[in-house]
């Protein structure tokens, strides 16, 4: 680890520090790309609200001196209860960024789900010890579905995430502002926004074009997809309009290993899910990128864990702290998924900088867990958490 890199991770002290470094670091279409919320940010806005509706009830005078944060999902043993969420392009943000991410969370005893946005090969990917989890958006044919599916097969992945609810791309208002379109149109603009980023401009898109060639969108097919930057070629993310239930029956049908939903709020599709035969459910919102003024998962996961109590729930989008972590494990998640901020890391610090939050956050949890009075995960539920009405909550924000 050289000296600038060091220089960095010591002045990141949580996930939030992350993120405003990757600002000064990223060109403005980078960063807006993985800032994006969807319209006005009012999902953006539940996702945070919610972890404000509980309040902890710690127990004093407790043994803590040891603390068992491991957590096994899927016949695994993880170090901690949380992974890194797919994240697409992630390679436009930091070299070789997918391979970054998997080398990081192998090292740290965690899982990373690998977007099928990615641009580099999931071939490549798969090698690195423990990378088994792939997340896919399907292709709008069966035929092109079974493709995809003995692909992500033949590359050795076991866990297939597949997301249920993008039947249209989000609306790209504040992409267009921040610059970005996929793929990126060569402009005046784009390049002045590259050389006011000399950082990035010289170690990641110079070195992947001298290395790699042009990145292209690899995963989202069993071939290869449109290049990263170009002024013709479209991103494919038509033709999903006519999805229903029969194309996850025909994905569990397919696939013989492990399968999991990802991109559930309603606990009617979490019913369904089930009823479909998947392994496990990722309630998500993606981050608020998708649909504004939608639920956030956190309010919405007990009533899933209430009707799905069988297989592993798990969650994401606004986690940024060890309390926000505790308090999904308290109301019934199995596990945790963080995306952006593991994704700004790669981009300030490369695979440091990843290994550095993510024991970041396992400290926050480890230390919030001994002042909570408990020395195990398994010691989590509704018990710890105290949900404050209205009116107290509004007499804590007025005094």
């Amino acid at each position: 680890m050289n000296f600038w890199t060091q220089k960095k991770l010591l002045s990141i002290h949580n996930l939030h520090d992350v993120e405003r470094l990757a600002r000064r670091k990223l060109p403005r279409p980078i960063f807006g790309y993985i800032d994006h919320v969807a319209e006005d940010g009012r999902t953006q806005r539940a996702n945070l609200s919610a972890f404000d509706d509980y309040r902890f009830l710690p127990k004093a005078f407790v043994n803590v001196s040891q603390i068992d944060l491991h957590k096994e999902l899927f016949g695994k043993r993880y170090a901690v209860p949380f992974g890194i969420a797919p994240m697409g392009i992630s390679a436009l943000s930091a070299y070789q960024g997918d391979l970054v991410l998997a080398r990081a969370a192998a090292q740290r005893n965690l899982p990373m789900i690998m977007s099928g946005s990615s641009l580099v090969p999931m071939e490549d990917v798969a090698k690195v010890a423990g990378a088994d989890w792939f997340q896919a958006y399907l292709p709008g044919t069966p035929e092109g579905i079974e493709a995809l599916l003995a692909r992500i097969q033949r590359a050795g992945f076991k866990k297939l995430v597949v997301t249920l609810d993008y039947p249209v791309p989000p609306n790209p208002d504040n992409l267009r502002r921040a610059g970005f379109s996929s793929p990126l149109e060569p402009s005046l603009r784009l390049a002045f926004d590259g050389l006011m980023r000399p950082g990035w401009l010289i170690n990641t898109f110079l070195r992947t074009l001298y290395k790699h060639g042009m990145p292209h969108f690899e995963n989202n097919h069993a071939e290869r997809g449109a290049p990263a930057i170009s002024r013709q070629a479209a991103r494919d993310f038509s033709g999903r309009r006519h999805f229903d239930w029969g194309y996850l029956d025909l994905v569990r049908r397919l696939w013989p290993d492990t399968l999991i939903v990802k991109g559930i709020l309603n606990p009617e599709d979490a019913v369904r899910a089930q009823r479909a035969g998947v392994d496990g459910i990722i309630l998500s919102n993606h981050g608020a990128r998708q649909l504004d003024c939608t639920i956030s998962p956190l309010q919405v996961l007990p009533e899933i864990k209430r009707r799905v109590s069988d297989i592993p729930i798990m969650i994401d989008s606004g986690f940024r702290r060890g309390t926000d972590v505790i308090k999904a494990l308290a109301l019934g998640a199995d596990f945790v998924f963080v995306g952006r901020p593991f994704n700004y890391a790669a981009a300030c610090a490369g695979q440091a900088g990843v290994e550095h939050i993510a024991g970041l956050l396992q400290r926050e949890i480890e230390r919030n867990m001994a002042l909570l009075g408990l020395t195990s995960l398994a010691q989590l539920d509704c018990s710890c958490l105290y949900k404050p009405t209205k009116s107290e909550a509004h007499q804590t924000v007025t005094t």
